[in-house]
């Protein structure tokens, strides 16, 4: 059964960018409710470990260092289905394969640099709340 939340993170290259406003407001127009959010800054450590799953594939490196360059803008999103929805509304991981008119195909700009990030099952969407926010953060 799905879920109805899902995390992403409006990764380094859009906050530098200035992306942030028209992101969230791409995730507001498609149905999401924002009920937790937060600017931050992952340190090299927290981004290893919020990436340990790729961390013996040959991007591990370079994941972590771009994930730690700059500030993010963290957010738990509510939705019926959240998870695939939401997939559905960043695009394809390389922004040249998105669909017209998603996250990505707009402000991305390479695979590595892809604007946002999206949990990929509902089990990692849990993971990845949790790692971001106290339950004192989330609000319904």
């Amino acid at each position: 059964m799905a879920t109805n939340r899902t995390l992403t993170m409006i990764k380094p290259d859009a906050v530098r960018n200035g992306h942030i406003g028209a992101i969230l407001e791409q995730i507001n127009a498609a149905g999401f409710k924002i009920v937790a959010m937060k600017y931050t800054k992952l340190s090299t450590e927290k981004a290893g470990e919020f990436y340990a799953v790729h961390r013996e594939r040959p991007f591990y490196g370079e994941l972590v260092e771009f994930m730690s360059s700059g500030p993010i803008v963290a957010a738990i999103l509510e939705k019926d289905n959240a998870v695939e929805d939401f997939r559905t509304l960043i695009g394809a991981t390389n922004p040249a394969d998105a669909a017209p008119g998603t996250i990505r195909a707009k402000y991305a700009t390479s695979i590595g640099e892809n604007a946002v990030h999206g949990s990929d099952s509902d089990e990692n969407a849990a993971i990845e709340g949790s790692f971001h926010f106290a339950g004192t953060e989330v609000f319904a």
